[in-house]
């Protein structure tokens, strides 16, 4: 509580916000933290800190709620857990975030980070792929329809490996979670849309 409390505050201070204006942008979030408990929380004055409050205090100060909970880069040790001794703030961090633990939940994390991350490339790559695609019809000039051809090529392989690599996320995560659990739709949506080879440009 009093680490949430310190980094409310210093952030908040960051920012130039008052309490008046931290309270009116959690308004507009939707979720009201009025001006007397962000100060009753900032003076250790209020002792119990809903989660929701935490979350919405966060997006308000433009960060991530672990970060007022573990501040990393400004406090170097936490308490992981209330009433134990401090560890190292990236550790604890790390914990919180289900990275640091073995087991099939850590797992399942590091699966679905990995997911999302060959997503971001994938669709990254379908993009330019497409910008390239565009180049190459556009160009008048052969030497720069090559090129364009060549940057395409390349988008396209970077496509397909990170399709790849987003099957076997999904696979990982669907034999941790079951078959029974459905997963969103992947990339092969956008893989489906590589065509077959230059002259279809």
């Amino acid at each position: 509580m009093a680490t949430v409390a310190t980094e409310v505050r210093r952030r908040r201070k960051e920012r130039g916000m008052s309490a008046q204006e931290l309270a009116d942008a959690c308004a507009e979030i939707g979720h009201p933290i009025p001006r007397n408990v962000i100060a009753n929380m900032e003076s250790r004055r209020r002792s119990i800190l809903p989660l929701v409050d935490v979350i919405v205090l966060a997006e308000a100060l433009g960060t991530h709620p672990a970060l007022l909970i573990y501040p990393l880069g400004h406090v170097r040790q936490v308490q992981r857990l209330p009433l134990q001794h401090p560890t190292p703030t990236w550790d604890a961090m790390s914990w919180f975030a289900g990275e640091s633990d073995s087991g099939l939940d850590a797992a399942l994390v590091k699966a679905f980070r990995a997911k999302g991350r060959q997503e971001i490339i994938a669709f990254n790559a379908w993009n330019d792929m497409r910008s390239h695609h565009d180049d190459a019809r556009r160009a008048t000039d052969p030497a720069r329809r090559e090129e364009a051809e060549r940057n395409a090529d390349q988008a396209i392989k970077r496509l397909k490996t990170a399709a790849a690599h987003v099957r076997t996320a999904r696979s990982q995560i669907q034999r941790i979670l079951g078959p029974t659990v459905s997963l969103p739709p992947d990339v092969e949506a956008l893989t489906a849309d590589i065509p077959d080879g230059k002259d279809s440009i």
